[in-house]
C-alpha cells in the first residue's frame, strides 16, 4: 500500500493556534478551480455512516474550524465527516476486516477532468482513517444514489488505497482523468476527514451551451477559469466566477493596497473561442475599497499575430472595454458594440482569453461576460468533450 506524504497520528491538541502543527505542502494543481465547490452546485449525496459529524462538511468552502471546548451529545463536535468506530465479530476477532471501509458520494458542481485532490484530516489527530482511496465516475443527467451504488456503475480509480496521517492535508496528483461528474471517497476502516478538494479543468456539455445560445462565458459551470492574477492577498481571484452576488466582502477578490504606480489584474480562459456582447462588473460588498476604474482586454489565439497570452504586451491583446469608472457596491452592466476595435483599429469581438485590470487596486466581486461560442469554438469544445468521455 502506498503512503501519502504525511502519515501517522498527530500529537494531541497542545493549545493555542490549532493550525500551528497542521501538516501541508504546496501543490501546483491547487491553482485550478475546485470542481466540488458547493457554491457551484456540488453536494455530498450519501455516506455509509456519519455518526459523529455530517458528510456535508466534506466540501464546505471555508477552512475547517476547531473549538476545543465544543462537545455535543455524541461527543466532540468536529468540522468534517466522521464515522463511528468499526468493530470485529468477536473477542477473538475485535478488529474490522482488512477491506472494511466507509464511503461518501460527491456530485461535482462543475463536471470536468480532475488534475489533483486534497484529502485534509485537519483536527482529526488520532481519529483519522488509516488509509483513503478515491474513485471517479461519469454519468450524465442526475443519477440517483441507487444508480451510483449499483454493482455495474462505471467507477474508475483515481487514487489507490493510500496510507494517510492525522491533522494533515494530503495531495494526490491525478494524471489521466476523463470527464467526471461524481466522486467516491473511501476511508479505511473508519474515522474522520475534514475536507475534500477536487481541483481540475471544467469541461461543460457543448449541447447544453448550444441550447443556451448566449451565456456567461466566464462562469465556472460553463468552463471559464482563472489562469493567473497579480494578487491573492485577501481572497482568491476565482471568487469572481462564482454564481450569485456575495454576502460578505471575503466572497469576492480583494487585493492589498498598492503603494506603487501599478494596477492589479486577472487573466481568464474562456471555454472556447467566443464572441463577447456584454459585460457585467460587480463591486458588491466593496464600499470603501472598490476599484476606481476597470478595463478589459481580449486575446484571440486564432489571430495571426496572437503571440504569447501570458505577455500583456503581446500584439494579440486588444482593448475590449476602455477604463470605466466603477461605483462602490454596484452591478455595472455594459453593452458592447459589435466588433469593438483594438488600439490598432483591429476587431476584438472574438476571444479565447480575457484580462480585467482594476485601477489601481481594491475589490472585485464578480465579472460576467455574456456572449456565445463561435462556430470553430463550438466544434473545438465538442471534440474535447468527446475525447474526455470515459
Amino acid at each position: 500500500m502506498p503512503e501519502a506524504e504525511f502519515t501517522g497520528p498527530a500529537r494531541p491538541y497542545p493549545g493555542g493556534d490549532p493550525y500551528a502543527d497542521h501538516r501541508a505542502s504546496p501543490h501546483p494543481f491547487t491553482d485550478l478551480p475546485d470542481l466540488a465547490d458547493p457554491r457551484t452546485g456540488a453536494t455530498v449525496t450519501a455516506a455509509s455512516d456519519e455518526f459523529f459529524a455530517e458528510r456535508e462538511h466534506l466540501i464546505a468552502p471555508h477552512r475547517p474550524r476547531f473549538d476545543p471546548g465544543d462537545f455535543g451529545p455524541k461527543g466532540k463536535v468536529m468540522d468534517g465527516w466522521e464515522t463511528r468506530r468499526r468493530r470485529g465479530t468477536s473477542p477473538d476477532h475485535p478488529h474490522p476486516g482488512p477491506g472494511e471501509h466507509d464511503w461518501a458520494l460527491i456530485r461535482l458542481g462543475v463536471p470536468g477532468r480532475v488534475r489533483g485532490l486534497i484529502v485534509d484530516t485537519a483536527h482529526f489527530r488520532g481519529n483519522h482513517p488509516d488509509s483513503v482511496a478515491v474513485d471517479g465516475l461519469h454519468l450524465p443527467g442526475t443519477p440517483s444514489v441507487t444508480e451510483l451504488l449499483a454493482p455495474d456503475a462505471p467507477w474508475i480509480e483515481l487514487v489507490p488505497r493510500t496510507r494517510v496521517g492525522g491533522h494533515a492535508a494530503h495531495g494526490f496528483p491525478v494524471t489521466a482523468s476523463p470527464r467526471l461528474t461524481h466522486l467516491r471517497l473511501r476511508q479505511y476502516p473508519d474515522g474522520g476527514v475534514a475536507r475534500l478538494r477536487v481541483h481540475g479543468a471544467p469541461l461543460p456539455d457543448p449541447a447544453w451551451l448550444a441550447a443556451l445560445g448566449t451565456f456567461d462565458l466566464l462562469a465556472a459551470e460553463h468552463g471559464g477559469r482563472v489562469e493567473d492574477a497579480s494578487d491573492r492577498f485577501y481572497s482568491p481571484p476565482g471568487h469572481t466566477l462564482l454564481p450569485g452576488r456575495p454576502d460578505r466582502m471575503d466572497q469576492g477578490w480583494e487585493t492589498r493596497r498598492r503603494r506603487d504606480r501599478g494596477h492589479d489584474w486577472i487573466r481568464y480562459a474562456l471555454p472556447a473561442r467566443a464572441r463577447i456582447r456584454a459585460v457585467e462588473i460587480d463591486t458588491g460588498r466593496y464600499r470603501g475599497n472598490a476599484p476606481g476604474w476597470a478595463r478589459l482586454h481580449t486575446f484571440d489565439a486564432a489571430a495571426p499575430d496572437a503571440g504569447d497570452p501570458t505577455d500583456p504586451a503581446a500584439p494579440g491583446w486588444r482593448e475590449l472595454l476602455p477604463a470605466t469608472r466603477l461605483e462602490p457596491d454596484t452591478v455595472h452592466r455594459l453593452l458592447l458594440p459589435d466588433g469593438p476595435a483594438g488600439p490598432h483599429g483591429k476587431k476584438a469581438s472574438t476571444a479565447t482569453r480575457v484580462r480585467v485590470e482594476i485601477l489601481p487596486d481594491g475589490g472585485l466581486a464578480r465579472l460576467r461576460l455574456y456572449g456565445s461560442l463561435t462556430g470553430d469554438g463550438a466544434a473545438d469544445l465538442a471534440e474535447r468533450f468527446r475525447a474526455a468521455l470515459p
